[in-house]
């Protein structure tokens, strides 16, 4: 068993854009298969740029905020409660469109 807090976890740079902060709750040594279980936070107008990845999936929660998430070309909008389900190599890209900070909680999967 593991117990962390977001303010227990230092803040870090994301991947795609180090000007995007995260907070990694789980890491991937934590359970089989996780990659990673954190919170981003987008500034307005912050962009993860595109990517993908061969070896995981990604699930990503909109907790806060306004935004869009390209996959594959196809735009759709990021609003709290929506859940987006990405697949190894699904080509992807987030962007905060809002005025307010984006907030979204995700993982990632290794397959």
């Amino acid at each position: 068993m593991k117990i962390t807090g977001l303010d227990q976890v230092p803040e870090a740079s994301v991947s795609h854009n180090p000007a995007i902060k995260k907070r990694v709750l789980l890491h991937g040594d934590d359970l089989p298969h996780l990659t990673n279980f954190a919170q981003a936070r987008f500034a307005p107008g912050q962009i993860a740029n595109g990517h993908s990845h061969a070896d995981m999936a990604e699930v990503f929660f909109v907790e806060s905020g306004a935004g869009t998430i390209t996959v594959e070309g196809q735009v759709y909008p990021l609003t709290p409660g929506v859940c987006i389900a990405i697949a190894p190599g699904e080509h992807h890209e987030v962007a905060n469109t809002g005025t307010q900070e984006l907030v979204l909680t995700y993982f990632g999967l290794r397959v």
